[in-house]
């Protein structure tokens, strides 16, 4: 039987222990396909301070007891980094009605019992009470599916968005540089960009 967890919203800065929770997470999760990145606590620290210095992030984590097993955030993507923001403005799209959601991370004996859905709930209800957002968005990795490295049988998230609403953007790419698994160096990766309007 798969170990139960608890899910609870946090609006605006989280503790500074939990960041590192959740910076933790993103190391452990984003490990495996299709990310495969070989992280470190300084980067995510840095990555993860948009969100702590935004007043209207949102952090959801998922608790077994005091331990974060799970977190996905949230902030306007207004207050997150150019490079965030670019693919909308070069669109001429306007970045001031997005509300960005980051990773969604669950630990692998978590899974199946309706925690992204409530990932995706709670940082929906928070940027529907702010008021002031048009769509909310998040990134995904674009990968070859013949990708050698593909594990056998995996099956993406495609299907679980699309059922949520959320369309992806193509053109709309942002190019992000991380140090991949077996990669002397980091290196670019393109992800793009999903959306679904709010509704009330």
């Amino acid at each position: 039987m798969s170990p139960r967890a608890t899910v609870r919203r946090f609006g605006g800065a989280l503790p500074g222990p939990w960041l590192d929770d959740v910076a933790r997470l993103r190391i452990a999760v984003f490990r495996d396909w299709p990310y495969l990145y070989d992280g470190d606590l300084a980067y995510e620290r840095e990555y993860l301070s948009a969100y702590a210095a935004s007043a209207d992030s949102v952090f959801v984590l998922a608790f077994d007891g005091q331990r974060v097993v799970g977190a996905a955030t949230g902030l306007p993507l207004a207050d997150d980094t150019d490079e965030f923001q670019r693919p909308w403005r070069d669109a001429g799209r306007a970045v001031d009605e997005v509300f960005y959601f980051g990773e969604s991370v669950l630990l692998p004996a978590y899974r199946g019992q309706g925690i992204g859905h409530a990932f995706f709930d709670e940082r929906e209800a928070h940027a529907r009470a702010l008021g002031r957002f048009a769509r909310t968005a998040f990134c995904a990795v674009d990968r070859d599916d013949g990708d050698p490295r593909r594990p056998a049988g995996h099956r993406g998230n495609e299907a679980f968005w699309t059922r949520r609403g959320y369309v992806r953007q193509p053109g709309l790419t942002v190019r992000l540089a991380w140090h991949e698994l077996g990669e002397a160096a980091p290196s670019e990766k393109p992800l793009t960009f999903w959306a679904r309007p709010i509704t009330p």
